[in-house]
C-alpha cells in the first residue's frame, strides 16, 4: 500500500528547514532567493541565492520572502517552496507525490497569514497541512514536558521575531509573540557602523560581526575585529576595526525589547505556573541563543534559570518532526505528538 512521504518544516525569516520522518533533517539552508525582475522567476534559492546578496545586476533582487516571520510575497514563497521541496525530492532521491506535511507558524500570526501558508504547501500538491504554534513546535524539539501538569517555558529568538510561550498540558497558557529578533540585532550594527565610522557594511558582514564578537549586556574579555565596508564620504572600500563593548552597547536597546517581553509574560502567568518557572526555568532556542553570555544576562534580568537547547537552530523543525500524525486527519493537534517521545522529556526535566 502506498505510503505518503511525511514531513515537518521550520519555514523561519532566516532559514528554512525540512525534516523526514525516517530519516532526520534533510533540508538546512537559507531563507533567501534571487528574482530575475524582467521575469519575476526565481533564479536561485537557499545558500546559493544568500551568496549572491549584495553583489548582483540591477535586474537581479535578492530577497528574503518571509519578513519578521510572515509571508511577505505569496507568489514567491510559494515558488520557492517547491524549489525547496523538489531539492528535498534529490536529497531523497526519490519522486513523491501528495505528501503530508507539518509545518510551523509564529503564535501571533493571523487567520490570513496561516490561510496564506497553507495554500503555498497546497499549490505544489501537499495532500494535508498541519499547521503548529512555533513555541510549541520550539518546545517539543528542545525536549520540555508540554503535556505535563508542569509549566514548560520557551523563548524562540529567531531571525524576524521573538516568541515567549508558557505551555502546560499540552497547550498554550499564555503567549507573546515580538517581530523583534536577530535581523534587528543585525541592522542596529549596520546603524553602529554608519553613524560611528561613515562606513557602510552588508547584512552579510554584520551578522558575521554578531557572531564573532556580538555579546549580550555583561562583562567580558574584550575582542576586536576587523572588517571592510563602503567610505560613505569617498565611496572606497576601507576597513574599520570594531570591538566587542561597542558591538555590545549597539545591541543593548533590541535586547531590551526582548527582554521586556518576556518579563510581560511572565507577569501574565497563572499564580499556580509560578513556582513551576522559579524551579524548573526559561528555554533558549533560535539562533538568538547562540548570542554570547545571553544566558547569564537574562537570569540576571529575570531571576529565573536560563537553559540553552542543545540543537538550539534546531529545535522547532524536530519539534514539527515529532508532531506528524501517523493518522490521517488533517487538522492540527497537540494530541498527534508522539507520547513516548514526552514521557521521556518529561522524565528528563522532573529527573533533573
Amino acid at each position: 500500500m502506498f505510503q505518503p512521504i511525511q514531513l515537518g518544516i521550520d519555514l523561519g525569516t532566516a532559514n528554512t528547514l525540512v525534516y523526514h520522518k525516517n530519516k532526520g533533517m534533510i533540508y538546512n539552508e537559507p531563507t533567501v532567493i534571487s528574482v530575475n525582475r524582467q521575469t519575476n522567476k526565481i533564479t536561485a534559492t537557499g545558500q546559493v541565492a544568500k551568496v549572491m546578496v549584495g553583489k548582483t545586476p540591477a535586474h537581479i533582487d535578492t530577497i528574503r520572502p518571509l519578513q519578521e516571520g510572515v509571508i511577505a510575497d505569496f507568489d514567491l514563497t510559494s515558488q520557492m517552496l517547491k524549489l525547496v521541496l523538489s531539492k528535498v525530492q534529490q536529497n531523497l532521491n526519490q519522486r513523491f507525490r501528495k505528501p503530508r506535511v507539518t509545518i510551523c507558524v509564529p503564535s501571533g500570526s493571523t487567520a490570513v497569514e496561516k490561510r496564506a501558508i497553507e495554500n503555498a504547501m497546497h499549490s505544489f500538491g501537499v495532500k494535508a497541512v498541519q499547521l503548529i504554534e512555533e513555541p510549541v513546535a520550539a518546545a517539543i524539539g528542545a525536549g520540555l514536558p508540554i503535556t505535563a501538569p508542569i509549566s514548560s517555558t520557551i523563548v524562540d529568538i529567531g531571525g524576524g521575531t521573538t516568541e515567549v510561550a508558557i505551555i502546560s498540558y499540552g497547550g498554550v497558557v499564555t503567549s507573546r509573540s515580538l517581530r523583534t529578533a536577530g535581523d534587528d540585532l543585525d541592522k542596529e550594527i549596520i546603524q553602529h557602523v554608519k553613524n560611528k565610522y561613515n562606513i557602510m557594511i552588508g547584512e552579510q558582514t554584520a551578522e558575521m560581526i554578531k557572531q564573532t564578537i556580538g555579546y549580550a549586556p555583561g562583562a567580558h574579555m574584550e575582542e576586536t575585529l576587523n572588517v571592510r565596508g563602503r567610505d560613505l564620504l569617498t565611496g572606497l572600500p576601507q576597513s574599520v576595526t570594531l570591538t566587542s563593548t561597542e558591538i555590545q552597547s549597539a545591541l543593548v536597546d533590541t535586547l531590551n525589547q526582548i527582554v521586556l517581553m518576556i518579563h510581560q509574560t511572565l507577569e501574565s502567568s497563572p499564580p499556580e505556573l509560578s513556582g513551576d518557572i522559579v524551579d524548573y526555568g526559561i528555554t533558549l532556542v533560535g539562533g538568538g541563543a547562540l548570542l554570547k553570555g545571553i544566558a547569564p544576562w537574562l537570569e540576571q534580568e529575570l531571576h529565573v534559570p536560563i537553559h540553552i537547547a542543545d540543537e538550539p537552530l534546531l529545535a522547532v523543525a524536530k519539534g514539527t518532526l515529532m508532531t506528524i500524525s501517523d493518522s490521517h486527519r488533517d487538522r492540527p493537534s497537540i494530541d498527534n505528538v508522539d507520547s513516548e517521545t514526552l514521557d521521556v522529556a518529561t522524565e528528563k526535566v522532573i529527573g533533573s
